[in-house]
């Protein structure tokens, strides 16, 4: 696993041991980001079940001006606070301990919204996406022309209109599905 652009390019990273943790497969982040193109500098982006912290990182790599990681393993942020300081990227990383609906939650405390937010639920738990997306919409975190990123079981088919939300987009890589989320006008 690496950092496949930006200014931290070709830097190796390190992943969490164990099944609850499925890095993002390089083929599947390149494409991720061959289809956002250009990250602005100003993006402020949530990665929530951060595990390495690989798709967060990219972003910063990318231009991203901070990230926050959410994971609610100990050994997972570790992980990704090592992965920040091999890449000199620390001082953009903010790390949170906490399951993902209780940061959502405390993030919109803070009046933070986000232009990008990446979602990797743990193997097997995809019921927990729709709680997420659910828990975004009632809290406002996601800036008005924000975009949602869902990694995901091919299997599970997300439905086009979700609370606040309108899928825009979805790539199927294997047996990975990246589903693209938008706030919704209609």
């Amino acid at each position: 696993m690496r950092i496949i652009s930006g200014i931290r390019k070709g830097h190796k990273l390190k992943a969490p041991k164990g099944m609850d943790v499925r890095p993002t497969e390089d083929k599947v982040k390149e494409s991720l980001f061959n289809i956002l193109r250009n990250i602005d500098e100003d993006s402020l982006v949530l990665d929530l079940f951060a595990g390495s912290g690989a798709v967060g990182i990219e972003f910063i790599s990318r231009g991203a001006k901070e990230c926050y990681f959410i994971d609610i393993a100990r050994n997972s942020l570790d992980i990704v606070k090592e992965n920040l300081i091999h890449t000199n990227l620390l001082e953009k990383g903010i790390l949170i301990k906490n399951d993902a609906i209780r940061s959502v939650r405390n993030l919109s405390s803070k009046n933070l919204k986000f232009d990008y937010i990446f979602i990797d639920p743990p193997y097997r738990q995809d019921r927990l996406v729709e709680k997420v997306l659910k828990v975004i919409c009632e809290n406002n975190i996601l800036k008005d022309t924000g975009i949602i990123i869902v990694e995901h079981e091919k299997e599970l088919e997300l439905e086009i209109m979700l609370y606040c939300l309108e899928k825009s987009d979805c790539r199927n890589y294997g047996s990975k599905s990246l589903s693209f989320y938008r706030k919704s006008w209609k």
